[in-house]
């Protein structure tokens, strides 16, 4: 089996018959959709079911522990040599699982991405090409300044996935990121190629909330996941940590400088942008409609873009 697609499920009825037709029209025979159903309580399961006559597809149904968990069971379960993740609601462009397959085998690489759509047509930008850095992309990721796909659009060689799936289900927000940041601190040999293989659907309504215990999780899987270069990747991680803290200021979450952050970040260290250490100097109730100011001058650039 050279290629298996790990679908995890959980209550998108409406979108999983378009997800598995386009996975199924793909043109390579040697491949499988693993689909786990993790616990979804609106037919959901039973459709899979009803859809799975295709031998390559194998529905599988758990109880609900979390997309994590699922991808893991889903990985666990797989067949292929390659693994590629694609979420219910979203769908693989025609030819994505070729150009991926081709990519990696002919550049020998442990992952390969490459660039998506959004459901009504806009492009993901070409941020790299050819093979990168790994310290490089984990220092774009923690710091929030990725602009190319972390989980889906890409390829990833089986092997290198082996303790990356291990989050726990506390974590409903930015699992995906933690989980490539495990996988590119192996030092893999990662290819970035520009074709668009992958569309995303935008607005999906979800029920996350951003907690601060939530957050000081993350923070501690984070730091340890880095441990290793972490004199090279200190400054991203405190990047990272304001650009969340700035998250909660600006949703008026005033407590969590001093509950947390002030503790948490310490003094600033160098390579921290001019706006963040502004932000961080001031007092919440200032640094509030700054940050505000900030994010709509950041949306109206991307509108014109």
């Amino acid at each position: 089996m050279k290629i298996s697609v790990i679908v995890p499920i959980y209550n998108k009825v409406e979108y999983i018959e378009r997800c598995f037709r386009q996975l199924l029209a793909q043109d390579m025979d040697d491949i499988e959709v693993v689909a786990v159903d993790d616990g979804s309580t609106d037919g959901s399961g039973d459709l899979c079911d009803k859809l799975s006559g295709d031998a390559r597809l194998r529905v599988f149904h758990t109880p609900n522990q979390g997309v994590t968990a699922a991808r893991r069971y889903g990985v666990e379960q797989a067949q292929g040599e390659y693994i590629v993740f694609v979420d219910s609601d979203d769908e693989l462009l025609p030819g994505a699982l070729r150009t991926l397959y081709d990519a990696i085998s002919q550049t020998s690489a442990d992952e390969v991405i490459a660039t998506f759509c959004t459901h009504n047509g806009i492009q993901s930008p070409v941020v790299y090409q050819g093979e990168v850095n790994p310290t490089d992309l984990v220092r774009a990721i923690i710091a929030g300044k990725n602009r190319f796909p972390v989980l889906w659009a890409a390829i990833f060689r089986r092997t290198i996935l082996e303790g990356c799936l291990d989050t726990p289900r506390d974590i409903i927000e930015g699992e995906d990121k933690l989980m490539q940041v495990m996988v590119l601190m192996k030092r893999p040999r990662v290819w970035f190629i520009t074709d668009c293989v992958y569309r995303y659907t935008l607005g999906v309504p979800n029920t996350r909330r951003r907690t601060l215990e939530r957050e000081m999780l993350y923070d501690r899987l984070l730091r340890q996941t880095l441990a290793p270069q972490w004199s090279e990747l200190h400054s991203a991680f405190v990047l990272h940590q304001l650009k969340e803290y700035e998250k909660f200021i600006c949703d008026g979450h005033m407590e969590v400088r001093h509950n947390y952050y002030i503790k948490a970040i310490g003094t600033l260290p160098a390579g921290i942008p001019l706006y963040d250490r502004v932000v961080w100097a001031l007092p919440p109730l200032l640094s509030r409609p700054v940050i505000k100011l900030y994010r709509t001058i950041i949306q109206i650039k991307q509108h014109r873009l």
